[in-house]
């Protein structure tokens, strides 16, 4: 589960928060349509597999100055690797609701809930974690900027757990000694308890952020695919 470290965060959105009151909110939450269908790939979004890509990121070239921990107040294990193409790190999953108030990630379903994402659709609004699946990456510190790797907002990102692979975004920042969060989308395509209370797991999620990446529009999950899966079979590739 998330860190109550984003609790001071919360006092800062309290404007926007306060909008999305118990009374107020039924009637401000979106309500998704959600399709769920089977993969064309079974158990993986496009055509590489993860052995494949566990293979690549067997091995790590520590990238950050340090570790991060998989929640507050946890030991430091985790660090960022890297490769020409790629910046990975294998941690926990913890539930990102944060975004649109949607039926499922809202200030009553989620403790830590942000009316906002760290970044935005392209027709400004912010992302929906319930139908979006992307990663959080830690904020810029002393430990690690991931702007300084060719990592931005958008950038495509496979994610990998139990044998599955899934495509996604960098969709949103997270706390600077933290490492490991996702969307509700994200985690429900990976089988994963997406609830932002309680779900979420405690390891063996692979998440593979590809340099000089970019998904446009942000919020096409599509144009993930098709990138990722592109930039996924080049990395591989060149293990």
């Amino acid at each position: 589960m998330r860190s109550s470290t984003l609790l001071p965060a919360l006092v800062a959105a309290l404007s926007g928060a306060a909008l999305l009151s118990s009374a107020a909110l039924p009637a401000a939450a979106e309500t998704v349509q959600r399709v769920v269908t089977p993969d064309a790939y079974g158990v993986r979004e496009g055509t590489v597999g993860a052995a494949e890509l566990l293979a690549r990121t067997g091995s790590c070239t520590q990238i950050s100055s340090g570790k991060y921990a998989k929640d507050a107040g946890g030991s430091k294990s985790v660090p960022v690797c890297g490769t020409d193409e790629a910046v990975f790190w294998t941690a926990d999953l913890d539930i990102d609701c944060d975004g649109r108030a949607t039926t499922r990630c809202n200030a009553q379903t989620d403790p830590w809930f942000l009316p906002d994402t760290a970044f935005h659709q392209s027709d400004g609004r912010p992302l929906s974690a319930e139908e979006l699946p992307f990663i959080v990456v830690p904020s810029p510190s002393s430990t690690w900027r991931y702007t300084d790797f060719g990592i931005k907002g958008g950038s495509v990102v496979a994610v990998v757990h139990d044998g599955k692979v899934r495509y996604g975004v960098v969709g949103d920042t997270g706390p600077t000694g933290i490492i490991g969060e996702a969307s509700y989308a994200m985690a429900e395509s990976l089988g994963i308890d997406p609830d932002p209370a309680t779900g979420g797991i405690g390891s063996g999620v692979t998440y593979i952020l590809f340099k000089n990446s970019k998904v446009s529009p942000i919020e096409s999950h599509s144009a993930a695919v098709t990138l990722g899966n592109s930039l996924a079979k080049e990395f591989v590739a060149n293990g």
